[in-house]
């Protein structure tokens, strides 16, 4: 993992219109998110099973994350690498997986080393500036 420094760490925004413009860039909201918290997820760089993911995680200080009135405050943003299997699970949730019931395997490693770790930071801090450019925050 490699943390950010950018602007976006303590900005506050409605969820809604941060939304708006996230997805216009390819970013959503990741699966990882709760009534109080969550991030927006989006991915860098994609080879075989290997994936680089910008995360903006933020905590909601007003309402809650499925209304849109949600008030948001950003933390550090952060580069991520995901190592996830790609052959044929042999597990018990195979079936799952081949019927649907389990849409993505874990990954074999969340927190993958990053080579050319000043490459990503200087690309995710970038990326995170164009998404600050775009984002009316209060």
């Amino acid at each position: 993992m490699i943390e950010l420094q950018t602007e976006l760490e303590g900005k506050r925004t409605y969820y809604r219109d941060m939304e708006k413009h996230a997805k216009k860039l390819g970013y959503c909201l990741g699966e990882c998110w709760d009534y109080h918290k969550g991030c927006l997820d989006g991915l860098l760089w994609r080879e075989a099973g290997e994936s680089i993911y910008l995360r903006m995680p933020f905590k909601v200080l007003e309402g809650e994350l499925d209304r849109p009135n949600a008030y948001i405050q950003f933390e550090t943003p952060y580069v991520i690498k995901h190592v996830v299997n790609t052959g044929l699970d042999k597990s018990a949730n195979a079936l799952g997986a081949a019927t649907g019931f389990s849409q993505f395997q874990k990954p074999l490693d969340k927190d993958g080393l990053i080579r050319d770790k000043n490459e990503w930071e200087d690309l995710g801090e970038r990326t995170v500036n164009t998404i600050v450019e775009y984002v009316r925050f209060a």
